[in-house]
């Protein structure tokens, strides 16, 4: 509900009292919640259920200052009713979408006043790998099986290189380049369809990745800025905590093709913010679980990206 100082935030999220202020995004979203006068709420997924009057949550307001090792004051834990207390729900767990997160969404779902963001039942439908295959003609040549032998003939097919991936993974987690010659390369393929029993994604490799994986990240299907993660020399994954460096970036003609592409799907499915990467001018991923990206951006550009987002958020509001 609307309080005297301004609106209720309520954000669904992993443990608070762990988050890296000087990285997380959702720790600068609720620091800025917090500057513009709204009451912040933090919510343990696992603390979500539904009563009488729709979806519950035990929460805890919070008050928070960019302080290393004493950043959150934690008010005492309460029970409210979400739909009637809350006016935005920010939905900030990472993946992987296993049960508890599926359950944790399904109740946001059942939200019917206050505002959830991104929406529920598209996060639920919009797998992260997946997802992107709406917009195939923008990727690079992609194979989802679970069969060895379909991703060996893929392999020769692109020329005896590819990258593979699990469907429900994050930050680089289990992804592998494989060559036709390596003596892992059938143990690999065991290993990452567990024995042919989960469907992988396969692509081509995009040489490009050796100079940076672009993260742009967008409100309302908007760019709001981008940061360029160049891995290290040992490595093609890119993600900052596997080892690659932020890079400053600016979005060229291809960037914004893609974005245009995806617009307007992303406004019509409720993924309000969202993290779309591109290599080499192929869009690799859509991100719609808790995009990140935000204080490596600030850091590069002397900016404040949190304010462009709750400005929008805001805004979202008003034409509700």
């Amino acid at each position: 509900m609307t309080t005297a100082s301004g609106l209720t935030f309520a954000f669904v999220m992993d443990p608070l009292e762990r988050v890296n202020i000087d990285a997380d995004t959702t720790f600068v979203l609720m620091l800025e919640a917090q500057r513009r006068g709204h009451r912040v709420l933090y919510v343990d997924p696992a603390d979500l259920g539904v009563g009488a009057n729709g979806p519950t949550a035990r929460c805890r307001e919070v008050t928070l200052r960019r302080e290393a090792g004493n950043h959150v004051d934690f008010a005492d834990l309460q029970s409210i009713s979400l739909d009637v207390e809350a006016d935005v729900v920010l939905q900030r767990v990472d993946p992987p979408v296993d049960a508890a997160y599926v359950v944790a969404t399904q109740i946001l779902a059942l939200c019917s006043r206050a505002q959830v963001l991104n929406r529920p039942q598209s996060i639920l439908a919009a797998n992260e790998k997946l997802y992107t295959l709406n917009f195939s003609e923008l990727m690079a040549e992609t194979l989802v099986s679970r069969r060895i032998d379909e991703l060996l003939d893929f392999l020769d097919h692109l020329g005896g290189e590819m990258v593979i991936k699990p469907l429900d993974g994050k930050g680089g987690e289990g992804i592998f380049f494989l060559q036709r010659g390596d003596r892992n390369l059938q143990s690999i393929l065991e290993q990452s369809t567990r024995y042919e029993t989960r469907p992988i994604m396969a692509q081509r490799f995009i040489e490009e990745v050796r100079t940076g994986d672009k993260r742009i990240l967008l409100v309302d299907g908007e760019p709001i800025g981008a940061v360029l993660r160049v891995p290290s020399d040992s490595e093609i994954r890119s993600n900052l905590h596997v080892g690659g460096r932020p890079h400053q970036s600016n979005l060229d003609s291809s960037d914004r093709a893609i974005i245009k592409a995806l617009a307007p799907a992303l406004r019509r499915d409720g993924l309000f913010f969202v993290g779309i990467d591109v290599i080499g001018g192929y869009l690799t991923e859509v991100n719609v679980t808790s995009p990140t990206g935000v204080q490596e951006i600030n850091s590069l550009e002397n900016r404040c990206l949190e304010v462009e987002i709750l400005d929008g958020v805001e805004a979202l509001l008003r034409r509700s």
